[in-house]
Protein backbone atom coordinates (compact mmCIF):
# COMPACT_ATOMS: atom_id res chain seq x y z
CA UNK A 1 0.00 0.00 0.00
CA UNK A 2 3.11 2.59 0.68
CA UNK A 3 4.72 1.89 -2.54
CA UNK A 4 1.00 2.90 -3.89
CA UNK A 5 1.33 6.00 -2.19
CA UNK A 6 -0.68 5.63 0.70
CA UNK A 7 0.91 6.58 4.47
CA UNK A 8 0.28 4.72 7.46
CA UNK A 9 -0.73 6.55 10.35
CA UNK A 10 -1.88 3.80 12.99
CA UNK A 11 -1.00 0.20 13.14
CA UNK A 12 -2.77 -2.75 15.49
CA UNK A 13 -1.07 -5.99 15.73
CA UNK A 14 -1.15 -8.55 18.52
CA UNK A 15 2.08 -9.97 18.33
CA UNK A 16 5.23 -8.16 19.59
CA UNK A 17 7.77 -9.55 17.39
CA UNK A 18 4.96 -8.72 14.08
CA UNK A 19 5.15 -5.55 16.15
CA UNK A 20 8.41 -4.72 15.89
CA UNK A 21 8.96 -5.71 12.31
CA UNK A 22 6.17 -3.59 11.01
CA UNK A 23 7.69 -0.58 13.14
CA UNK A 24 11.42 -1.48 12.18
CA UNK A 25 10.80 -0.88 8.35
CA UNK A 26 8.33 1.99 8.72
CA UNK A 27 10.87 5.22 8.15
CA UNK A 28 8.54 7.94 7.62
CA UNK A 29 7.26 10.92 9.92
CA UNK A 30 3.46 11.61 11.11
CA UNK A 31 3.01 15.02 12.31
CA UNK A 32 6.86 15.89 12.35
CA UNK A 33 7.93 12.93 14.27
CA UNK A 34 8.74 9.33 13.60
CA UNK A 35 6.14 7.41 13.27
CA UNK A 36 7.69 3.94 14.12
CA UNK A 37 8.04 5.92 17.63
CA UNK A 38 4.81 7.27 18.51
CA UNK A 39 3.42 4.86 20.67
CA UNK A 40 -0.02 6.25 20.76
CA UNK A 41 -0.44 5.61 17.21
CA UNK A 42 0.26 1.53 17.93
CA UNK A 43 -1.77 -0.78 19.77
CA UNK A 44 -1.72 -4.50 19.90
CA UNK A 45 -5.03 -6.41 21.05
CA UNK A 46 -8.17 -5.31 17.89
CA UNK A 47 -10.61 -5.78 21.09
CA UNK A 48 -8.82 -2.68 22.92
CA UNK A 49 -10.31 0.47 19.86
CA UNK A 50 -13.56 0.36 21.64
CA UNK A 51 -15.18 2.82 24.11
CA UNK A 52 -12.80 5.66 25.39
CA UNK A 53 -9.67 3.99 23.57
CA UNK A 54 -11.25 3.99 20.39
CA UNK A 55 -12.26 7.73 20.96
CA UNK A 56 -8.41 8.51 21.82
CA UNK A 57 -7.19 7.08 18.35
CA UNK A 58 -9.84 9.11 16.83
CA UNK A 59 -8.31 12.08 18.81
CA UNK A 60 -4.78 11.24 18.36
CA UNK A 61 -5.55 11.51 14.24
CA UNK A 62 -7.55 14.06 14.19
CA UNK A 63 -4.93 15.97 15.12
CA UNK A 64 -2.77 15.01 12.25
CA UNK A 65 -5.72 16.86 10.20
CA UNK A 66 -7.86 13.55 9.69
CA UNK A 67 -11.49 14.35 9.81
CA UNK A 68 -14.05 11.96 11.34
CA UNK A 69 -17.94 11.53 11.84
CA UNK A 70 -18.77 13.22 15.01
CA UNK A 71 -20.09 10.48 17.72
CA UNK A 72 -23.61 10.61 18.93
CA UNK A 73 -24.19 8.93 22.23
CA UNK A 74 -27.86 9.24 22.83
CA UNK A 75 -29.15 6.93 20.24
CA UNK A 76 -27.22 3.73 19.08
CA UNK A 77 -29.09 3.35 15.80
CA UNK A 78 -28.30 7.10 14.83
CA UNK A 79 -26.15 8.09 11.45
CA UNK A 80 -23.29 10.45 12.73
CA UNK A 81 -23.92 13.55 12.16
CA UNK A 82 -21.09 13.78 9.58
CA UNK A 83 -21.05 11.29 7.59
CA UNK A 84 -17.89 11.68 5.38
CA UNK A 85 -14.71 11.77 7.23
CA UNK A 86 -10.66 12.04 4.95
CA UNK A 87 -9.51 9.34 6.46
CA UNK A 88 -8.46 7.39 2.85
CA UNK A 89 -8.34 3.37 3.75
CA UNK A 90 -8.24 1.14 6.51
CA UNK A 91 -7.54 -2.61 5.55
CA UNK A 92 -6.98 -5.57 8.17
CA UNK A 93 -6.49 -8.99 7.40
CA UNK A 94 -8.25 -10.79 11.15
CA UNK A 95 -6.03 -14.22 12.20
CA UNK A 96 -7.42 -17.16 9.52
CA UNK A 97 -5.32 -20.03 11.21
CA UNK A 98 -8.69 -21.04 12.26
CA UNK A 99 -10.49 -20.51 9.19
CA UNK A 100 -7.63 -21.92 6.92
CA UNK A 101 -6.68 -25.99 6.38
CA UNK A 102 -3.87 -25.67 8.00
CA UNK A 103 -5.04 -24.00 10.67
CA UNK A 104 -8.33 -26.83 11.20
CA UNK A 105 -5.48 -29.40 11.79
CA UNK A 106 -3.75 -27.60 14.43
CA UNK A 107 -7.53 -26.45 16.30
CA UNK A 108 -7.35 -29.17 18.46
CA UNK A 109 -10.99 -30.39 17.13
CA UNK A 110 -12.63 -26.88 18.60
CA UNK A 111 -15.33 -25.37 17.11
CA UNK A 112 -14.33 -21.87 14.90
CA UNK A 113 -16.99 -20.24 17.49
CA UNK A 114 -14.90 -20.71 20.27
CA UNK A 115 -11.94 -19.64 18.71
CA UNK A 116 -11.93 -15.62 19.96
CA UNK A 117 -9.41 -14.99 16.71
CA UNK A 118 -12.45 -15.90 14.12
CA UNK A 119 -14.51 -12.85 15.61
CA UNK A 120 -12.26 -10.28 14.90
CA UNK A 121 -14.40 -9.06 12.05
CA UNK A 122 -16.76 -7.83 13.75
CA UNK A 123 -14.58 -5.82 16.30
CA UNK A 124 -12.91 -4.23 12.18
CA UNK A 125 -16.47 -4.02 10.66
CA UNK A 126 -17.22 -1.51 14.27
CA UNK A 127 -14.41 0.48 13.68
CA UNK A 128 -15.06 0.90 10.38
CA UNK A 129 -18.82 1.70 11.21
CA UNK A 130 -16.75 4.48 13.71
CA UNK A 131 -13.76 5.96 11.40
CA UNK A 132 -15.63 5.44 8.18
CA UNK A 133 -13.21 5.55 5.53
CA UNK A 134 -13.16 6.49 1.94
CA UNK A 135 -12.04 2.58 1.38
CA UNK A 136 -12.04 -0.56 3.17
CA UNK A 137 -10.56 -3.66 2.26
CA UNK A 138 -11.01 -7.04 4.53
CA UNK A 139 -8.35 -10.35 3.45
CA UNK A 140 -8.65 -13.83 4.84
CA UNK A 141 -8.00 -17.03 3.22
CA UNK A 142 -10.24 -18.74 0.70
CA UNK A 143 -10.72 -21.59 3.60
CA UNK A 144 -13.40 -18.73 5.00
CA UNK A 145 -15.90 -19.46 2.19
CA UNK A 146 -16.48 -22.99 3.18
CA UNK A 147 -15.86 -22.75 6.70
CA UNK A 148 -18.91 -23.64 9.43
CA UNK A 149 -19.17 -22.56 12.79
CA UNK A 150 -19.47 -25.95 14.39
CA UNK A 151 -18.00 -29.17 13.60
CA UNK A 152 -21.59 -31.22 13.09
CA UNK A 153 -23.65 -28.46 12.26
CA UNK A 154 -24.11 -27.09 9.10
CA UNK A 155 -23.87 -23.32 9.59
CA UNK A 156 -21.34 -21.15 7.45
CA UNK A 157 -19.18 -18.64 8.46
CA UNK A 158 -18.91 -16.42 5.36
CA UNK A 159 -22.89 -15.33 4.71
CA UNK A 160 -22.29 -13.84 8.81
CA UNK A 161 -19.19 -12.18 7.73
CA UNK A 162 -20.16 -10.97 4.50
CA UNK A 163 -23.76 -9.52 6.15
CA UNK A 164 -21.42 -7.65 9.14
CA UNK A 165 -19.82 -5.64 6.26
CA UNK A 166 -22.77 -4.89 4.14
CA UNK A 167 -24.74 -3.99 7.06
CA UNK A 168 -22.30 -1.07 7.70
CA UNK A 169 -24.54 1.89 6.20
CA UNK A 170 -23.24 4.54 3.25
CA UNK A 171 -20.89 1.97 1.86
CA UNK A 172 -20.97 -0.43 -1.64
CA UNK A 173 -19.45 -3.71 -0.65
CA UNK A 174 -17.86 -6.93 -3.21
CA UNK A 175 -15.66 -8.92 -2.77
CA UNK A 176 -13.50 -11.79 -4.90
CA UNK A 177 -11.35 -14.43 -4.53
CA UNK A 178 -8.45 -13.23 -6.29
CA UNK A 179 -5.19 -15.75 -6.71
CA UNK A 180 -1.76 -14.15 -6.36
CA UNK A 181 -0.41 -15.33 -9.55
CA UNK A 182 -2.70 -12.61 -11.37
CA UNK A 183 -1.03 -9.73 -9.84
CA UNK A 184 2.62 -11.04 -10.60
CA UNK A 185 3.70 -12.73 -7.50
CA UNK A 186 5.61 -15.88 -7.98
CA UNK A 187 2.83 -17.96 -6.08
CA UNK A 188 -0.97 -19.38 -6.56
CA UNK A 189 -1.92 -17.91 -3.22
CA UNK A 190 -5.89 -17.70 -3.27
CA UNK A 191 -7.03 -15.01 -0.87
CA UNK A 192 -10.65 -13.61 0.08
CA UNK A 193 -10.61 -9.53 -0.84
CA UNK A 194 -13.33 -8.17 0.62
CA UNK A 195 -13.94 -4.30 -0.27
CA UNK A 196 -16.34 -1.32 0.86
CA UNK A 197 -16.11 1.92 -0.84
CA UNK A 198 -18.23 4.91 0.86
CA UNK A 199 -21.17 5.82 -1.36
CA UNK A 200 -19.77 9.64 -1.95
CA UNK A 201 -16.58 8.33 -3.58
CA UNK A 202 -18.69 5.45 -5.64
CA UNK A 203 -21.09 8.13 -6.89
CA UNK A 204 -17.93 10.35 -8.07
CA UNK A 205 -15.46 7.36 -9.61
CA UNK A 206 -15.23 7.31 -13.12
CA UNK A 207 -14.22 3.61 -12.44
CA UNK A 208 -16.40 2.05 -10.28
CA UNK A 209 -19.36 0.54 -11.95
CA UNK A 210 -21.95 -1.00 -9.20
CA UNK A 211 -23.76 -2.78 -12.34
CA UNK A 212 -21.11 -4.95 -12.89
CA UNK A 213 -21.87 -7.30 -10.82
CA UNK A 214 -23.87 -7.83 -7.72
CA UNK A 215 -20.91 -9.80 -5.39
CA UNK A 216 -18.01 -9.21 -7.39
CA UNK A 217 -15.40 -7.15 -6.73
CA UNK A 218 -13.18 -7.29 -10.03
CA UNK A 219 -15.93 -7.14 -12.23
CA UNK A 220 -17.24 -4.07 -10.91
CA UNK A 221 -13.71 -1.53 -10.47
CA UNK A 222 -13.50 -2.03 -6.70
CA UNK A 223 -10.32 -4.67 -7.18
CA UNK A 224 -7.85 -4.15 -10.25
CA UNK A 225 -8.16 -6.63 -12.97
CA UNK A 226 -6.05 -9.84 -13.16
CA UNK A 227 -2.93 -10.76 -15.46
CA UNK A 228 -1.49 -14.06 -15.34
CA UNK A 229 1.12 -14.00 -17.41
CA UNK A 230 3.65 -11.65 -15.01
CA UNK A 231 4.75 -13.44 -12.48
CA UNK A 232 8.51 -14.01 -12.42
CA UNK A 233 10.25 -17.60 -12.60
CA UNK A 234 12.07 -18.88 -9.31
CA UNK A 235 14.93 -18.75 -11.08
CA UNK A 236 14.70 -15.42 -12.07
CA UNK A 237 13.65 -14.56 -8.71
CA UNK A 238 16.73 -15.81 -6.76
CA UNK A 239 19.21 -17.11 -8.96
CA UNK A 240 21.44 -14.35 -7.31
CA UNK A 241 20.90 -14.98 -3.70
CA UNK A 242 22.83 -19.03 -4.74
CA UNK A 243 26.01 -18.93 -3.14
CA UNK A 244 27.99 -22.31 -4.20
CA UNK A 245 29.49 -22.72 -0.63
CA UNK A 246 26.47 -23.40 0.97
CA UNK A 247 25.95 -26.46 -1.24
CA UNK A 248 29.44 -27.86 -0.26
CA UNK A 249 29.15 -26.94 3.50
CA UNK A 250 26.28 -29.02 3.41
CA UNK A 251 27.40 -32.16 1.62
CA UNK A 252 30.84 -31.67 4.28
CA UNK A 253 28.28 -31.10 6.85
CA UNK A 254 31.12 -28.10 7.98
CA UNK A 255 28.73 -25.98 9.64
CA UNK A 256 31.56 -25.13 12.69
CA UNK A 257 30.38 -23.38 15.39
CA UNK A 258 29.06 -19.88 13.81
CA UNK A 259 26.04 -19.09 12.09
CA UNK A 260 25.61 -20.85 8.48
CA UNK A 261 24.72 -18.43 6.47
CA UNK A 262 25.65 -16.06 3.30
CA UNK A 263 26.11 -12.00 4.04
CA UNK A 264 27.02 -10.63 1.49
CA UNK A 265 25.63 -11.56 -2.14
CA UNK A 266 27.10 -14.24 -3.79
CA UNK A 267 26.49 -12.36 -7.46
CA UNK A 268 25.37 -9.01 -9.20
CA UNK A 269 21.23 -8.78 -9.98
CA UNK A 270 20.59 -11.01 -12.78
CA UNK A 271 16.74 -9.74 -14.13
CA UNK A 272 14.84 -6.85 -13.29
CA UNK A 273 12.84 -8.16 -10.38
CA UNK A 274 16.40 -8.93 -8.97
CA UNK A 275 17.18 -4.92 -9.27
CA UNK A 276 14.13 -4.13 -8.23
CA UNK A 277 14.31 -5.92 -5.05
CA UNK A 278 18.06 -5.22 -4.23
CA UNK A 279 17.01 -1.04 -4.35
CA UNK A 280 18.04 0.64 -0.96
CA UNK A 281 15.97 1.19 1.70
CA UNK A 282 13.19 4.58 1.58
CA UNK A 283 15.78 6.15 3.93
CA UNK A 284 19.27 5.85 3.01
CA UNK A 285 21.09 3.14 5.48
CA UNK A 286 24.51 2.10 5.67
CA UNK A 287 24.45 -1.58 4.45
CA UNK A 288 27.75 -1.82 1.84
CA UNK A 289 25.89 -5.00 -0.04
CA UNK A 290 25.23 -6.42 3.05
CA UNK A 291 22.49 -9.24 2.75
CA UNK A 292 20.19 -10.18 5.77
CA UNK A 293 18.22 -13.09 7.02
CA UNK A 294 19.96 -15.30 4.54
CA UNK A 295 20.78 -18.18 7.05
CA UNK A 296 20.38 -22.02 6.28
CA UNK A 297 19.20 -24.92 8.21
CA UNK A 298 22.22 -27.46 9.07
CA UNK A 299 20.50 -30.29 7.79
CA UNK A 300 21.86 -33.56 8.70
CA UNK A 301 23.66 -35.08 6.07
CA UNK A 302 20.84 -37.76 5.68
CA UNK A 303 18.22 -34.86 4.77
CA UNK A 304 20.88 -33.20 2.59
CA UNK A 305 21.05 -36.70 0.87
CA UNK A 306 17.07 -37.07 0.26
CA UNK A 307 16.97 -33.43 -0.97
CA UNK A 308 19.83 -34.03 -3.53
CA UNK A 309 17.83 -37.30 -4.98
CA UNK A 310 14.61 -35.09 -4.83
CA UNK A 311 15.86 -32.45 -7.03
CA UNK A 312 17.88 -34.88 -9.18
CA UNK A 313 14.67 -37.58 -9.86
CA UNK A 314 11.69 -35.43 -9.12
CA UNK A 315 10.37 -37.32 -5.77
CA UNK A 316 11.33 -38.45 -1.96
CA UNK A 317 13.31 -41.52 -2.16
CA UNK A 318 11.22 -44.79 -1.11
CA UNK A 319 12.83 -45.38 2.23
CA UNK A 320 12.06 -41.37 3.27
CA UNK A 321 8.38 -41.66 2.66
CA UNK A 322 6.11 -40.72 5.16
CA UNK A 323 2.38 -40.52 4.75
CA UNK A 324 2.48 -37.62 7.25
CA UNK A 325 4.23 -35.09 4.99
CA UNK A 326 5.51 -34.63 1.35
CA UNK A 327 8.06 -32.15 0.72
CA UNK A 328 8.56 -30.69 -3.06
CA UNK A 329 10.78 -29.17 -4.80
CA UNK A 330 10.44 -25.73 -6.00
CA UNK A 331 10.48 -25.63 -10.05
CA UNK A 332 13.31 -23.19 -11.73
CA UNK A 333 10.74 -21.79 -14.00
CA UNK A 334 6.73 -22.41 -14.42
CA UNK A 335 7.32 -23.81 -17.99
CA UNK A 336 3.86 -23.34 -19.66
CA UNK A 337 2.03 -22.61 -16.56
CA UNK A 338 1.30 -20.67 -14.05
CA UNK A 339 2.65 -20.39 -10.39
CA UNK A 340 1.18 -23.38 -8.18
CA UNK A 341 3.09 -22.64 -4.59
CA UNK A 342 1.94 -20.83 -1.20
CA UNK A 343 4.24 -19.84 0.84
CA UNK A 344 3.22 -21.02 4.15
CA UNK A 345 4.61 -20.65 7.58
CA UNK A 346 6.46 -23.47 7.27
CA UNK A 347 9.68 -23.60 5.16
CA UNK A 348 10.20 -27.20 5.21
CA UNK A 349 7.13 -27.43 2.78
CA UNK A 350 10.10 -27.20 -0.20
CA UNK A 351 13.42 -27.78 -1.00
CA UNK A 352 15.29 -25.38 -3.32
CA UNK A 353 15.21 -26.13 -7.12
CA UNK A 354 19.26 -26.30 -7.19
CA UNK A 355 20.50 -26.65 -3.28
CA UNK A 356 19.59 -29.43 -1.44
CA UNK A 357 17.72 -27.34 1.38
CA UNK A 358 15.00 -25.29 2.97
CA UNK A 359 14.71 -21.74 1.59
CA UNK A 360 15.84 -18.75 4.07
CA UNK A 361 14.32 -16.31 5.20
CA UNK A 362 15.31 -13.76 2.50
CA UNK A 363 14.35 -16.15 -0.21
CA UNK A 364 11.24 -17.12 1.71
CA UNK A 365 11.07 -13.21 1.81
CA UNK A 366 11.24 -12.78 -1.99
CA UNK A 367 8.50 -14.98 -2.35
CA UNK A 368 6.21 -12.39 -1.13
CA UNK A 369 7.96 -10.12 -3.19
CA UNK A 370 9.54 -7.81 0.21
CA UNK A 371 12.46 -5.88 -1.29
CA UNK A 372 15.84 -6.73 0.50
CA UNK A 373 16.09 -4.30 3.08
CA UNK A 374 13.37 -5.25 4.48
CA UNK A 375 14.13 -6.62 8.25
CA UNK A 376 12.13 -9.66 10.10
CA UNK A 377 12.35 -9.47 14.25
CA UNK A 378 12.24 -12.30 16.80
CA UNK A 379 12.69 -15.76 15.97
CA UNK A 380 13.74 -18.06 12.64
CA UNK A 381 11.30 -20.07 13.35
CA UNK A 382 9.90 -22.75 15.88
CA UNK A 383 7.41 -25.20 16.05
CA UNK A 384 4.42 -27.45 17.56
CA UNK A 385 2.65 -26.25 20.24
CA UNK A 386 4.37 -22.54 20.49
CA UNK A 387 3.76 -21.79 17.13
CA UNK A 388 -0.01 -23.60 16.65
CA UNK A 389 -1.12 -22.65 19.95
CA UNK A 390 -3.32 -25.28 21.78
CA UNK A 391 -7.31 -24.30 21.76
CA UNK A 392 -9.18 -27.18 22.79
CA UNK A 393 -6.86 -26.29 26.31
CA UNK A 394 -7.47 -22.79 26.14
CA UNK A 395 -3.72 -21.63 24.91
CA UNK A 396 -4.30 -19.31 22.08
CA UNK A 397 -1.24 -17.11 22.01
CA UNK A 398 1.15 -18.31 19.33
CA UNK A 399 4.65 -17.12 18.87
CA UNK A 400 4.90 -15.90 14.97
CA UNK A 401 8.94 -16.52 13.85
CA UNK A 402 10.30 -14.66 10.65
CA UNK A 403 8.95 -17.32 8.29
CA UNK A 404 5.15 -17.38 9.91
CA UNK A 405 5.21 -13.25 9.91
CA UNK A 406 6.03 -13.89 6.01
CA UNK A 407 3.59 -17.11 5.43
CA UNK A 408 0.97 -14.66 6.89
CA UNK A 409 1.31 -11.55 4.97
CA UNK A 410 -0.27 -9.86 2.23
CA UNK A 411 1.96 -10.77 -1.03
CA UNK A 412 3.71 -7.12 -1.74
CA UNK A 413 2.91 -7.01 -5.64
CA UNK A 414 -0.77 -7.96 -4.71
CA UNK A 415 -1.36 -5.40 -2.45
CA UNK A 416 0.68 -2.53 -3.95
CA UNK A 417 -1.85 -3.26 -7.08
CA UNK A 418 -4.64 -2.97 -4.66
CA UNK A 419 -3.55 -0.22 -4.07
CA UNK A 420 -2.62 1.85 -7.26
CA UNK A 421 -6.76 0.60 -7.79
CA UNK A 422 -8.12 2.43 -4.77
CA UNK A 423 -5.29 5.59 -5.25
CA UNK A 424 -7.57 5.69 -8.87
CA UNK A 425 -10.63 5.49 -7.31
CA UNK A 426 -10.28 8.38 -4.29
CA UNK A 427 -8.16 10.77 -6.43
CA UNK A 428 -10.38 10.20 -9.46
CA UNK A 429 -13.62 10.49 -7.15
CA UNK A 430 -12.03 13.72 -5.29
CA UNK A 431 -10.20 15.26 -8.47
CA UNK A 432 -12.38 14.28 -11.11
CA UNK A 433 -9.83 12.62 -12.96
CA UNK A 434 -9.95 10.19 -15.14
CA UNK A 435 -6.72 7.55 -16.39
CA UNK A 436 -5.41 8.31 -19.15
Amino acid sequence: MENAGFTPVFVNELNKDALATYLANRHHDVGGKPFADQKHLHCNDANDLQGDRLERMVSDLSALGIEFPTLIETQSNSKPRVERGTLDLLAGGPPCQGYSGIGHRRSYSVDKKDLPSNQLYGRMAQIIRRLRPRIFLFENVRGLLNSKWTREGNELIWPDVLREFQDIPGYQVRFTLVRASDYGVPQNRPRVLLVGIRDDIVEKSFSVDLGGDQLDAVQCGFLPKPNPSEAPDLEELLSDLVDLDAQHRLETQDFKSSKFQTTEYPRPPQTAIQQKLRQPPPVHEERSNQLTDHEYSKHALRIVQKFKHMIEHGEIPAHARTKKFAQKVLPATWGNGRPTITATSMPDDYVHYSQSRVLTVREWARLQLFPDWYRFEGKRTTGGIRRAGNPREGLFDREVPKYTQIGNAVPVGLAERVGNNFKYIIEGALNNVRKK
